[in-house]
């Protein structure tokens, strides 16, 4: 008999095509009256469509998110947030302007509302990460979860094919860790497993018809159970790697995740049987990182490091890295064993996921 302790505080999701409408009736339930909206440059759109829905509510808007928040974004946009006398922070993008809002949240203790347009799952999480002199701090603390959560399919519609596909991925990587995690349990199990299903299932179909309204909504589903996944246990090796990668050597996050995923299943191949076993089930093949690079592979996502702009002579340090604090992880993390996947999967290597 398993033994395990489960704790959540789950925000509140809004799901379905055109719920961005309710955007003012949820800042209205949150008693808020001043939001500060927080955005991309590329989600000018979607900014706006959302200034018009708040109108006077909207009292400040701060557009300069940027990926693996910069300490010195975070305290423009904190900054921003105080001079406004804002009581609440919406959020309207994928990871960084969610990261930034957190960021904000982590200072001043505001709750957010996050309008998610990709599949990173940040938003169902109480982790924050700051990039500080060339390294990312990452924390949880409920403070920065969001209340709200508007999954709406319908922002999704226009996310180009590689942002798709990488930030797909990135979704079953939280899914996949979430299976062999040190606390995992059977509601993060069963979350995972359908995560993996549902995101599966939808992401080659998206790679031939970005447009289609239904598998985007399949995909948004299992983007919240996967964010569901990482908020509720501990990740392991393979989001250690990506923080490194992303905040200390600049690499972009979804993509840094679309590369690594096989390799860091691979890894933890033979040292968590049972969580790969349910995997493949749930991915219907004998071998999930097998699987998992090929999915890769169909959905257009890219294949090796050196291809998204790691440098050689830079993997020596990233392996040091990732071994400075100790970890949770199936397999023993061990120096030599990060150097040789990391020289793998930045030569984009697949004999090292698919030899078993």
């Amino acid at each position: 008999m398993s033994s395990f302790t489960f704790e959540t505080r789950a925000s509140r999701v809004i799901f379905g095509a055109g719920c961005l409408g309710q955007l003012p009736s949820e800042v209205d339930w949150l008693e808020a009256r001043r939001a500060m909206l927080v955005s991309t440059p590329g989600r000018s759109a979607l900014l706006t469509s959302a200034r018009a829905l708040l109108g006077d509510v909207a009292v400040e808007s701060f557009d300069r998110a940027v990926v693996h928040v910069s300490e010195h974004v975070a305290r423009e946009a904190t900054e921003a947030a105080i001079r406004s006398q804002a009581d609440a922070i919406v959020a309207l993008g994928g990871g960084s302007a969610i990261g930034v809002a957190k960021a904000v949240a982590l200072a001043t203790s505001l709750p957010i509302i996050a309008v998610p347009t990709t599949y990173g799952g940040s938003e169902m999480t109480p982790i924050w990460g700051l990039t500080r002199t060339g390294q990312k701090e990452t924390g949880r603390t409920p403070h920065v979860q969001p209340r709200v959560v508007i999954y709406d399919p319908d922002v999704t519609l226009a996310l180009p094919a590689r942002t798709t596909a990488c930030s797909g991925l990135n979704a079953m990587a939280h899914c996949i860790e979430a299976l062999y995690a040190s606390d995992a349990n059977q509601i993060t199990t069963a979350v995972a497993v359908e995560g993996i299903r549902l995101l599966s299932a939808a992401l080659p179909l998206l790679a031939a018809v970005p447009q289609d309204r239904q598998q985007r909504a399949i995909a948004l589903r299992g983007a919240w159970l996967a964010g569901f996944a990482l908020g509720t246990v501990q990740m392991a090796l393979h989001h250690k790697l990506c923080h490194t990668l992303g905040g200390s050597f600049d690499l972009p996050h979804a993509d840094t995740h679309a590369v690594l995923l096989p390799y860091t299943a691979a890894y933890n191949r033979a040292a968590a049987r049972g969580a790969m076993r349910k995997g493949a089930i749930a991915l219907g093949v004998e071998d999930a990182p097998t699987e998992l690079l090929s999915l890769a592979q169909t959905i257009g996502a890219p294949l090796s490091l050196a291809e998204i702009g790691m440098r050689e002579q830079n993997l020596d340090r990233a392996a040091n890295m990732a071994v400075e604090q100790p970890y949770p992880n199936p397999a023993p993390v061990t120096r030599d064993a990060v150097r040789v996947l990391l020289d793998a999967a930045f030569r984009g290597d697949s004999t090292y996921v698919t030899t078993i």
